[in-house]
């Protein structure tokens, strides 16, 4: 729909590649206005897209997304918190030292408190208003040990925008969590690159070896950043006005739920 958001103010957290770059872009095409933030622009950043240079893992990143905000439009319509990034360090669990947890806890859930926090009163003063949470599969089930900060984040997410949602629901604002399998943004490409060199194996071996890691996908592929922001883009839209506090597994099949 050329025109289903025409006039609203997006902010996308993390929007200058992959699924980030995926959501800002399908905003744009429905009339957004549209603002990402990254710590550095990337080479194939959107000219006709606001952008905000922050590290939100910090307080001081975090304002200065909400200062650069306010003064250009005043607040926001829509707000998709889609940051989210950790490392894996070798060794087990025990290697991931207290920093580690909470750089990753810092980037990945309280970056959306804090950005939440300051545009939500917004939202309630106005009456209407939407938040989605980009969460990750990885909060039911952990790709590794060395990922269990990161899990653990993105669970702490989930319970955060359930919460939440109850909270602000009555005063006009739904809050809901969009939560990801297996993406082959350009990251994970690069990722399928890597081990097709490494095993000297062929593209469609490494992408599958990478699909077998996760426990596979019954659908038999990858999923699209496209299809990501088709969904959040449903659930920003009107057309989702009675879908409050819900958790959307987008993973092929890979959790077993129905």
């Amino acid at each position: 729909m050329k025109n289903e958001f025409d006039k609203k103010r997006v902010l996308v957290t993390g929007g200058t590649k992959g699924i980030g770059a995926a959501i800002a872009h399908r905003f744009a095409a429905s009339g957004a206005q549209v603002a990402t933030t990254a710590r550095a622009p990337s080479a194939s950043q959107d000219a006709d897209l606001m952008f905000v240079a922050a590290d939100l893992g910090t307080t001081a990143g975090v304002d200065a997304v909400v200062k650069e905000i306010e003064n250009k439009w005043g607040g926001l319509d829509i707000l998709i918190n889609n940051l989210g990034a950790t490392a894996t360090p070798p060794g087990g669990f025990e290697t991931l030292t207290d920093a580690f947890w909470q750089q990753v806890l810092d980037i990945n859930l309280m970056a959306p408190v804090r950005l939440d926090r300051a545009f939500i009163p917004g939202m309630l003063e106005r009456k209407n208003g939407v938040v989605i949470h980009i969460g990750s599969i990885a909060h039911i089930m952990p790709p590794s040990q060395s990922t269990l900060a990161y899990a653990s984040a993105k669970g702490a997410l989930r319970t955060y925008s359930k919460g939440l949602s109850r909270a602000v629901a009555a005063g006009g604002v739904r809050v809901n969590m969009v939560s990801p399998g297996f993406i082959e943004t350009s990251g994970a490409h690069g990722m399928i690159t890597e081990i097709q060199q490494n095993r000297h194996i062929s593209e469609d071996a490494a992408r599958q070896y990478v699909m077998n890691m996760i426990g596979g996908i019954p659908v038999g592929r990858p999923g699209r950043p496209e299809e990501v922001a088709e969904l959040v883009a449903f659930l920003a839209s009107d057309r989702s006005g009675y879908i409050v506090g819900v958790d959307y597994l987008l993973d092929g099949g890979t959790i077993p739920t129905v």
